[in-house]
């Protein structure tokens, strides 16, 4: 897709399905389930020049990959074709719980 800014609110909503797409690639390496169904994308913000903001989470605030999964998270982010800029922030409120957790990773992890 060619992208000329500023975005369409339509061509807003096809980047954040490529951003999404994007975030289903990235994997929590300790339960092995993507940070996107696994429900840790909060918040997925995509301006009209490209920029994308997201809120995200971690299973536990001790989580070991604490220091580098939001710059991964970044990394994929920033590698959308029509992504100008990407930032993205830890946040602990609110809390995750399995409840964020979509029905085919539930059905993955066995909990549903």
């Amino acid at each position: 897709m060619s992208l000329s800014y500023p975005l369409s609110k339509i061509a807003i909503e096809q980047l954040k399905i490529k951003v999404i797409d994007a975030l289903k690639s990235v994997y929590d390496p300790e339960i092995r389930v993507n940070i996107y169904d696994l429900g840790l994308i909060y918040t997925i913000a995509i301006d009209p020049q490209g920029s994308a903001r997201l809120e995200m989470t971690l299973t536990t605030p001790n989580c070991p990959v604490a220091e580098t999964l939001p710059s991964t998270v970044n990394n994929a982010v920033a590698g959308v074709d029509g992504i100008t800029d990407s930032a993205v922030e830890l946040v602990w409120d609110p809390p995750w719980t399995t409840e964020k957790v979509s029905e085919a990773a539930k059905l993955e992890l066995g909990i549903l």
